[in-house]
């Protein structure tokens, strides 16, 4: 059975969307992707709003079966991850309204996830995605292609996570087992 994973890298200049179909196999197919923009000088209220708009029309139209956001960390820049807060809480939301099952994850997964290194940047993650979506032009902006990263981490989640149960880690890729690596490294974090 496919999976539909909806993907969001949450923001309020740039907020991006990557819808991706996910076979048992884990060959993935993209569905859809965008960027929801909006201009630093428009009301918060209204920034919202445009955000709140697009994600009830990409519900209604792609129907995921499960949302991908990206966990909102710390930075030294205190109103960016607020933006990045109040975006999340946005998604989320319209997801919980609808039944959607929403996952998180760190920047750190979805990098491991999609390159096999957990510190790797954003032009790797970038082709990477390209890569697994077999697309003929890279997704643009970056914001688009971290979306449809987020997507396919959690749809190979499962995957990676019933993998190392069944082989004590022995038949995941590289990819997989530094995505494992960084997850558990999150999970430790949580604690």
């Amino acid at each position: 059975m496919t999976l539909r994973v909806l993907g969001i890298d949450p923001g309020l200049t740039r907020c991006g969307f990557g819808v991706v179909d996910v076979e048992p196999n884990r060959r993935a197919t993209l569905a859809g992707v965008t960027v929801v923009g909006t201009s630093a000088d428009v009301p918060l209220e209204q920034r919202l709003l445009a955000i709140a708009t697009a994600i009830d029309e990409w519900l209604d139209r792609y129907t995921p079966d499960v949302l991908a956001v990206e966990r909102v960390f710390s930075q030294l820049n205190v109103s960016t991850v607020m933006g990045t807060a109040q975006a999340s809480g946005i998604v989320i939301t319209a997801a919980a309204r609808r039944g959607i099952t929403v996952a998180h994850h760190t920047p750190t997964e979805v990098k491991a996830a999609v390159t096999g290194n957990g510190q790797a940047d954003k032009a790797a993650v970038t082709k990477m995605v390209t890569r697994i979506l077999r697309l003929d032009t890279p997704p643009r902006p970056a914001d688009a292609a971290d979306a449809l990263a987020l997507a396919i981490t959690h749809a190979w989640r499962g995957s990676a996570t019933t993998a190392s149960a069944a082989a004590g880690g022995r038949s995941l890729t590289p990819a997989q087992r530094a995505w494992a690596e960084a997850q558990a490294r999150a999970q430790r974090r949580k604690w």
